[in-house]
Order: C-alpha cells, then structure tokens, then sequence
C-alpha cells in the first residue's frame, strides 16, 4: 500500500507573514550530501563522484550566508534538486546542474565560471534552468507578456537539450513540498502555476514519479479546504480499504503462481489528485468514483501480460468498457500497460495493471528512463536517446511560438497542456492509431493527420457512415476525411467544434495567412489613426532599431507579422504605439528639456495646482490659465488624489494618482507630472458633473441588470454606458459609465451596490 499522507504540516513560528523553522529543526547540509552520494552509487557504474563532490562545494560556498524562507541555509534547496534527480537516476551533469543551478541567478557566479569549473555542457543546463522569473497569472497586460517570453525561453531551452526541464521540474517539486513556509497568496500562486504548466509537462515526459507528487501538492496549496476534506474521506475508511487490498492482492499473487507466472503483485490507493480529476470529470462524488484502487502485477515479458490477464478475468468479474490496452496502443508518452476495471468479491470495483518491468520503468521515470548514460572502456559517455519522435509535443509547441502572438501562445500552451484532458484513440483507414483528446471531432483527425487535409476536408466517414462534421469520435472509430480541391478551406464556426489545440492553431494559422495582406493594410491604418489621434507622428517612432524592440518582445519574426497581429486584434495600438515611443525617448531625452511648456511645469511646482470649474470650462489657476482637461482612463472625480501632467501641445491632463498609464510613465515623462489639488468651493460640490467608471463582477441571475437600473434611477445618475459579458463559470462582468458629483456620492452608490444579491466586488477603473 501507498505511504500514509500527513494530514497537516507541522506547525512553526511567523516571521513576516510566513512560516519559519527553529534552528534545531534544521537539515544538516553535510548529512544530506552523503544521502545524495549513496543513492547515487546505488545506480550510477562509476564511483567517480568528484565532480559532484566538487560542485556541492562550490556551490556551498557561494550560498554562504543565504537563507531560505524557513530560515534554513540556502544550500539545503540545491541538495535536494541533486537528490531528486538522484531518484531518478540521472547522469551526473544533470545533477551537477541541479546543484548549481540558482549559483548565477542567486551568488556572484557566472555562466562563464561554470563553464570554465564543470565543461560546456553543464553550464548550458544551469544557463536553461536558471530562474525563469515570476510567472504571474494576472490579467494585466504586462504581466501576461513577462509569463509568455518566460515560457518561450523555457521551451527553447528544452528544445536544446531536455535535461534542462527535468532539472526545473525537481527544483519545483522541492520548492512545493516547502512550500508551507510561503504566504498564502504566494502558495496559491505557485500551485497554480504547478497545475497548468509544470505537473502537465511532467506528465507529457511520462514522469509518473514527479508529476503525481506535483499534482498532489498543487491541489493542497490551490484548494486546500478540496484537498484536505478528499484527504479526510479516504483516510475515514483506510484500514478497511488497506485489508480489502490485500486480500485481492494474495488472491491474485497465489493466481500467478499457479499458472506459472512469475510476477509482483502489489496494491496501492491512487494519488489524491487522480481521484478528484475523475470527480470533476465525470461529476461524481469519492464513493461513485471506480477505481480507488489499483492492484498492479509486474511480470517479465508481453505475453506474461496477456496470460495474467486472461488469469484475471477468469478470477473477477470484468466491468464492461473498463479495459484499455496501452501496450498496443502505447500513450504519447511512451506509458504502456494493460489496465482492466473488475468487481470484486463484496462488490466493490477495483482496477488491476499488467505490465513489464521496463514498462514500469518507463511509467515511473518517463523520458529520464531512456536518459540513462553507459559507459564504454574508455570512460566516454554515450546517452542512449532514441526516443525523439515521442517529443512531437514539445516540436508543436516550438512551433507555436512562431507562428503566434504572446496572448494566443499562452492560451495554445495551457489548452494543449490541458492536465484533464482525456485521449480517445481512433483509426485511419489504413490502421494507423491517433489519439485525440476526449470530445474530438472529424475536423481535428484531419488537422491531425496533416493540415492541407483540414483545410481541404468537405467531409468524413466514421465506420464507412457518412457523419455530421461535429460527431463526437468514440474508441475504435475508424475515420475517413473526404476531401475536394474546390473546397474553400475551413470555416470559422469550425473553432468552436474543435477540441484540440493543435487544430485551433493550425485553423487560426490558415485564417491569418488567407488574409495576411488585408491584416497588415488594416494594421497600418489601426497604427496612423492612433497616432493622430495622440498627436505623435508614427515616421519618427517607425525607426528600424524600435521596430526590433517591439519585434523581440511580442515574439514576431518581421514587422509585417506585427502589423498582421494589430490588425487581425492579436495587438492593441496603444500596446506597439507606446512601446515604440519609449525606444524613441530614450534617444530623445535632451529635446524634452527644450519644450517650453516644461517651463511652466517648473513654474508651477513650486505650489500646487488648483482645479476649479468655470464657465469657460476648466482652468488651472496659478499657471497661466493652462487648459485643463480630465483624462478619460481613469475619469477622476472630486476627493480623488490626483496629480496633473502636461501633455504635447494639449495642455494638461488631470488624473488620479493610482491611474495605471501614471504608475507606469517612464523617468523621461515623470518630468511632466505637476502637483494638484482639487478647489473646494460649494458650487462644485452641488453642480460639477464628472464621468465616473467602475466594474462589478456578480454571479449571472435573472434580474440583476434591472436592480442595478433602478439603484441609478433612484439617485437620479445619469448612465452613459453599459457593459454586460458572462463567462463559462457563471460570473458576470458589468462596466458602466455613468455622470457623478464626487467621490462620495460616488462612494454612497458603490456601497448600495454592493448590497445586491450575488454581487462580488466592485472596483473603479484606473486606466
């Protein structure tokens, strides 16, 4: 049976929020060194451990002083990277890398130090595991571009050499198993990420070993109150289950012996992350889930496993569409064995797994099996890597990021990274297998098998039936795309049929392509409308070195690709516009200084600005009647901070302090920002009219809209505009427009909102 888990981690002292150990709690480094040399030479035919021995040093070193966030020395971290890399039988560059690999993010080391102590090739595996920075999962504009170019530099490293990923997947590993000395919403965070992007590729290498302690930590620090209540419902009746597992176990074991297979046979209770994907699926509590269970039987050969098997099914009684053959039809990534639901002796199902040793192996170790290193009698290395084309995923993803923008290669990533999907597989004519995603249609087997296929597809056959082109593909089909040279290409109702990501992208693709011209003229047009319309002249900032700036940071390979993506709505104006007139200023600081306005921004910030209405409409007082106008991103109203800037030719711009285009001005622009203050005049309390934006998220009821109306009608609030968008999960987003007299009536209007039935929150725009 499995280890039992611990419910609740040990307690420890606060300090700034998150937990530390006591001193005495500390890991001794020296202690789990020796650790790591003895699993080591469990495995590794050489006794040669001195470059390990030389990098613990080092690295030690170099981490002198460092601490991690539960207080213990820094170098505790690295030894347990080389120690789970261990467990995986890796070659001893790869755990050399482990050991080193925060030295260049973290200490005074340099690449080129690395390379010069432990060779070429470890310092490309430090160089691609080095920290990747914050992968942050906020909406903001910004931060989504930051998480994307991480992303993309993670895969083009692991397209370099994959070790670098395993590497990056043991440092993950053992930062979630501590990761109880982060706060909360740093937990939260990182286990998010761990769900959508590092369990999923762990799981696509086919490292059992890793990604179902991931999966597991990732459910406990995301959903902790899910987690622990699963935890609390399988533990209620574990000694009942245990006995019940061993009983199958004996029986089956004495089975095998009687028909002369030699086998292990073992029981276990599936990881707890297994158990709720399935809930989720197939919307079922604990006691409806199957298969809680699984009996597992390693033998010596494949025919051993069909023979156990059919030993089996003598014994049990099999449930109906409960079997699977991964040893015909392996996985993607490489796992093979048989697996078959049965019932047992007091009716309860269980499932029991068949395969070889080598099976096992590739089933708990994944690509790092095939990674093994042997060597020859002259002490050279030769890694055994024959395994290339079940990297076919990670091929489709290099080719995403060049074919896509940053938002889309996100949406692609986490689509076809997707840790619940479930494969179906299916048959060409010829009986060649494919497997599809769960849901799958004729459409994506015929982007499946090539894209001139789909984009030329009229229609398909399922088991020599004419079907409708959104047929749901079962086990087994055998699929026949029909196609025509007239046809003229896909659809775009075909995107929301399709199931896979690869047939998205390759259907996107085909669209961007097919227009690619009218995209880069409207693209053009999009960029000149912005610019007049801010009063900047697009020639000076359309410069070769900007436009490669902007180029690199939105991952396009030409500038046409980037006018392409602004015009199909990959790219917002402001996003390409304000990029390049960043490169710009930087080449034009001095000018700045010549502009006479900024004389009157000097002028001025020896007191405060004063706004005040007046029948001439707004004026500044104390700079020369300046005209003065309210900034529309973040609409400020009376008893708002707010701080004045002075634009190019059209006077000043009032905003809040907070407004989010402020937050971000270069140093070049923060020379235009004037102090301001509101004038506190009694007439502007009762008579000033300003546009005030906010956004209310809400859970969708019938209803709400007209609640909200008569909230405005009865305060007598003029509504300028109104926008209503509900997602898949049932939340509704709400952004309105709408006339105020200040802050508090401002103030008095939110708080009545937020007494509403299922509102969420409300917040203010800022910019």
């Amino acid at each position: 049976m499995s280890e039992t888990l611990e419910i609740r981690p040990k307690e420890f002292k606060m300090v700034d929020g998150h937990a530390v150990k006591e001193p005495e709690d500390y890991q001794d480094p020296e202690l789990l060194y020796q650790s790591l040399i003895k699993r080591i030479r469990e495995y590794h035919p050489s006794a040669d451990i001195s470059m390990i021995e030389k990098a613990y040093r080092i690295a030690k070193q170099a981490h002198e002083g460092q601490k991690r966030k539960s207080g213990e020395p820094y170098i505790i971290h690295p030894l347990w990277v080389g120690i789970i890399l261990a467990e995986l039988e890796m070659d001893k560059e790869t755990i050399v890398a482990g050991i080193l690999h925060d030295a260049v993010e973290d200490t005074i080391m340099t690449r080129d130090d690395i390379e010069r102590e432990f060779g070429a090739e470890v310092a490309l595996l430090v160089e691609g595991v080095t920290k990747l920075g914050q992968l942050s999962y906020s909406k903001d504009v910004d931060k989504m571009e930051l998480q994307a170019e991480n992303l993309r530099k993670m895969f083009l490293a692991m397209s370099k050499d994959i070790r670098v990923i395993i590497v990056k997947l043991a440092d993950r590993l053992h930062n979630m198993r501590t990761a109880q000395f982060w706060p909360p919403h740093k937990q939260k965070e990182k286990a998010r990420e761990t769900m959508d992007i590092y369990a999923p590729i762990a799981q696509r290498l086919g490292i059992s070993k890793i990604k179902k302690e991931l999966d597991d930590l990732a459910l406990k620090y995301y959903q902790p109150e899910v987690f622990y209540d699963l935890v609390k419902q399988i533990n209620d009746r574990k000694t009942e289950r245990e006995e019940f597992v061993q009983q199958i176990v004996d029986e089956v074991a004495s089975h095998m012996k009687n028909a002369d297979i030699q086998a292990e046979v073992y029981g276990r209770v599936k990881h707890f992350f297994s158990i709720y994907k399935k809930m989720v699926n197939q919307d079922k509590t604990v006691d409806q889930v199957y298969d809680l269970f699984a009996v597992r039987i390693i033998v010596d050969t494949v025919k051993d496993c069909y023979a156990a098997l059919g030993v089996i099914h003598e014994m049990y009684t099999p449930i109906p569409g409960r079997f699977k053959d991964y040893i015909a039809m392996p996985k993607a990534n490489m796992y093979q064995s048989l697996h078959t639901t049965l019932m047992g002796p007091a009716g309860q199902p269980f499932e029991i797994q068949i395969r070889t040793k080598e099976m096992h192996k590739t089933a708990e170790y994944g690509i790092a099996a095939h990674w093994k290193y042997k060597e020859s009698g002259d002490g050279k290395k030769n890694i055994a890597m024959q395994e290339e084309e079940k990297l076919s995923w990670l091929r489709q993803i290099l080719e995403w990021q060049q074919n896509t923008d940053n938002r889309e290669f996100l949406s692609l990533l986490k689509g076809g990274l997707d840790l619940f999907a479930e494969d179906v597989y299916c048959f060409t004519p010829n009986g060649d297998v494919k497997n599809l995603p769960n849901g799958s249609t004729p459409i994506d087997f015929a982007y499946a098998i090539h894209s001139a296929v789909g984009n030329k597809m009229v229609g398909a056959r399922v088991n020599g039936k004419l079907v409708t082109i959104d047929y749901k593909i079962q086990n087994g089909d055998r699929i026949e795309i029909l196609t025509s040279q007239n046809s003229k290409g896909p659809s775009r109702d075909w995107l929301s049929i399709v199931k896979s990501t690869q047939a998205k992208n390759k259907i996107n693709q085909w669209f961007k392509k097919e227009f690619k011209e009218e995209n880069i003229i409207r693209g053009k047009e999009m960029l000149q409308a912005y610019c007049k319309a801010k009063s900047l002249v697009l020639s000076d900032l359309t410069k070769p070195k900007y436009m490669q700036v902007v180029q690199k940071k939105y991952g396009f390979r030409d500038w046409d690709a980037v006018l392409a993506a602004l015009g199909h709505g990959g790219l917002k104006e402001g996003q390409i516009v304000n990029r390049l007139a960043e490169e710009y200023q930087k080449d034009h600081k001095e000018e700045i200084t010549d502009e006479t306005i900024l004389e009157k921004v000097s002028e001025a910030s020896k007191h405060k600005v004063h706004i005040a209405k007046s029948k001439s409409g707004i004026v500044v007082k104390g700079i020369d009647d300046i005209a003065v106008r309210f900034s529309r991103c973040c609409n400020p109203v009376p008893g708002d901070e707010i701080v004045g800037f002075v634009t190019r030719g059209r006077g000043m711009s009032i905003h809040r302090t907070d407004c989010v285009n402020i937050l971000h001005l270069s140093n070049a622009e923060r020379a235009r920002l004037v102090d301001a203050e509101w004038e506190q005049t009694e007439s502007d309390a009762s008579n000033g009219q300003y546009m005030a934006e906010i956004k209310m998220y809400a859970t969708d009821r019938q209803g709400m809209l007209m609640e909200i109306s008569k909230i405005f009608t009865e305060n007598k609030i003029d509504v300028k505009s109104m926008n209503v968008r509900t997602s898949k999960q049932g939340t509704a987003t709400i952004e309105m427009g709408f006339i105020v007299r200040g802050r508090e009536e401002l103030a008095r209007l939110i708080e009545k909102m937020r007494q509403l039935e299922g509102v969420i929150d409300i917040e203010r725009s800022v910019g």
